[in-house]
């Protein structure tokens, strides 16, 4: 009895099927339409798959694919176009904070009483050097003045008018009130307190036709201050200011003068 003949196993091409996940996209699927098909069929019978897909079936998936491309396209283009409005208004907004300080800046300027050489003086550049070699003269009350201009009239008596020109500066320089700015004589009661007290003592023994720099002490000056406005820097309460005086004329006195 011979040896009884082994049959070897055929496995049927259909029994090996590989599987492998898609992801239902309109561009995935066209894209693998016939390699993932071919891989769900049984090994073997790939080369059917060209014929098993129409035109028919390819279509509507190039259409939805380009669909696709094109709204992915679109939506890139609008998230673009919100950046870039996003760095435009950016750019307005840092615009506007840079014009809203340049403009804060000017006006500060001009609160500090700057530029000064915009400003009338009663003493200028060749008034400011030779100021410099004139003798101070200081009073028992602690105010200092010093003579621009010896004027050849009466002195005023306690009590009178008197019109003048003045410049008040700070310390500084610059000019916080000046009766030339506004191109009017101030005209005031001397000795009667309607001025602070270094401006009424400083213009008692002045002469008409004068001139004078009177360096009032805080003590003698504003007590209360002066708050800072267009054109006019902040006097500090009690603080030392500066004032250019002109005696233009008395008008009481000259009025019995003549």
């Amino acid at each position: 009895m011979g040896m009884p003949t082994r049959q070897l196993f055929k496995p049927k091409v259909q029994d090996f099927v590989i599987r492998f996940p898609t992801v239902p996209t309109p561009c995935s699927q066209f894209s693998m339409a016939s390699s993932a098909s071919s891989m769900l069929l049984p090994l073997g019978s790939a080369s059917g798959i060209h014929q098993r897909i129409s035109s028919d079936k390819i279509r509507p998936l190039v259409v939805r694919c380009l669909n696709a491309n094109i709204n992915a396209k679109e939506w890139r283009m609008k998230e673009y176009g919100k950046e870039l409005n996003l760095t435009r208004r950016r750019e307005m907004i840092g615009l506007v904070c840079g014009m809203s300080s340049l403009v804060i800046d000017v006006l500060n300027a001009k609160a500090a009483g700057l530029p000064p050489e915009d400003k009338p003086r009663l003493c200028d550049d060749a008034c400011e050097k030779e100021l410099e070699n004139v003798p101070m003269v200081t009073t028992e009350s602690g105010l200092q003045y010093k003579d621009i201009e010896v004027g050849g009239g009466p002195s005023p008596p306690v009590g009178f008018q008197v019109a003048a020109n003045y410049v008040a500066m700070v310390p500084s320089g610059q000019i916080f009130d000046s009766s030339l700015e506004k191109k009017q004589l101030y005209i005031f009661r001397v000795g009667s307190g309607q001025v602070i007290k270094g401006l009424d003592e400083g213009i008692l023994s002045m002469k008409v036709g004068g001139k004078r720099r009177l360096y009032i002490p805080g003590s003698l000056a504003f007590p209360k201050g002066l708050t800072s406005a267009p054109g006019r820097p902040r006097v500090a309460p009690s603080s030392p200011v500066v004032f250019d005086v002109s005696l233009e004329y008395i008008p009481g006195l000259e009025d019995d003068e003549e």
